[in-house]
């Protein structure tokens, strides 16, 4: 099968602000390797682990990074929160750039999804005291003005951290119900102050961040380096985000001039949660929001080059691997050398040494049941 079937798969994409030019449309989405050392630096494995998938796709996220210490969601996270990180970090960029693709280090704060254990106090932090709805769920310490300033500043920080280390870009984490998400969702901010209450004021901490970004941009990058932003378009819970609620912090985020949204979601073509019979793709409903001014990062469900070439029909022009890049690092070569048909499409289960996947990653590919598509 000839690779001009997939034109638009290899067809060359520039970002509009930072003008960071891509040779194709692919993506490496970020994905968690659970693998780091237990001071956040990165671990050998995982760097093995890069550099088995850094000619996968032409952008390269990185697994996500937490910007304060009480930012950290779980065991085996890098971090990115002191300079002493900065080495650890360059590791990380030096990886994924060394065959030409463009790094890009995801930064985040997991708020009341941060598990007890991993922090000081064994207290998450969060915009208000509600637990989140899942099993034995810890209620956070609502935060203080002090600490959300300083955790916008520690954002900007880390964005720093990244250009120093070498990094294209950094990839904000607003999504998957993170502190970002937190703070614009009515479930979790019940505040009644500056940064909670209506639509206005829940959008306030993520497009500050967003702000505190830009600014160490500017004072440190010498070179090119682009912002993207993930985003979760939904929630289940009630009171909960809404898809029109999203469609105006989109909006807000779009007129910050950033080179990408990224939409988190399972399956591409899936509907809504809340509404199941609202069966428009949320992402589609994103990217008619935003096309003129952001381009958008599809994710969920692309598994082959059909798949891919389906959704780049669409309009949306970059889409995102995370499980199929786990099951087959070679997804791009096989497509540029003409041979989709050896691509991989589920997980063999006794190939981790093959597939340099680190252990604690792999165990948690094993045990989440039908996350990823396992053969036997």
């Amino acid at each position: 099968m000839s690779n001009s079937n997939f034109k638009n798969i290899l067809s060359p994409f520039t970002f509009p602000i930072s003008k960071i030019k891509l040779n194709s449309r692919t993506v490496m989405a970020p994905m968690t390797t659970y693998s780091g050392n237990d001071d956040g630096t990165v671990s050998e494995d995982e760097i093995i682990y890069y550099k088995k998938r850094n000619k996968s796709a032409d952008l390269l996220i990185s697994a996500c990074a937490y910007v304060t210490k009480e930012g950290k969601g779980f065991h085996g996270q890098i971090g990115a929160d002191t300079d002493e990180m900065i080495p650890s970090l360059k590791r990380i960029a030096d990886a994924l750039k060394e065959n030409g693709g463009k790094a890009v280090l995801q930064i985040y704060h997991g708020g009341r999804m941060s598990s007890p254990a991993e922090l000081k106090n064994g207290q998450s932090i969060s915009a208000s005291a509600i637990a989140s709805i899942r099993e034995s769920a810890q209620i956070p310490r609502e935060m203080i003005e002090k600490e959300i300033t300083q955790t916008i500043k520690a954002f900007g920080e880390s964005t720093r951290r990244a250009i120093e280390a070498g990094f294209d870009g950094v990839e904000i984490h607003g999504a998957n119900t993170y502190l970002l998400q937190q703070f614009f969702s009515p479930h979790s901010n019940r505040r009644t102050d500056k940064w909670g209450g209506n639509l206005a004021k829940r959008m306030r901490f993520p497009l500050e961040v967003i702000d505190a970004v830009k600014i160490a941009i500017k004072e440190n990058a010498k070179n090119p380096f682009l912002i993207g932003y993930r985003i979760s378009p939904e929630e289940i819970e009630n009171p909960g985000i809404t898809i029109e609620d999203t469609l105006e912090l989109v909006e807000a985020i779009s007129n910050k001039k950033l080179d990408y949204l990224h939409v988190s979601t399972m399956d591409f073509w899936g509907g809504s949660v809340r509404d199941k019979n609202d069966t428009i793709p949320r992402t589609q409903l994103i990217f008619d929001k935003v096309k003129n001014t952001t381009p958008v990062i599809a994710v969920g469900g692309i598994s082959t080059p059909e798949d891919a070439e389906k959704i780049l029909k669409t309009g949306i022009p970059l889409i995102a691997f995370g499980r199929e890049l786990l099951i087959e690092p070679h997804w791009l070569e096989k497509v540029k050398n003409e041979t989709p048909e050896l691509i991989e499409t589920s997980l063999d289960v006794k190939n981790q040494l093959g597939l340099l996947i680190p252990i604690p990653m792999w165990n948690s590919l094993l045990t989440r049941t039908g996350w990823i598509t396992l053969k036997k």
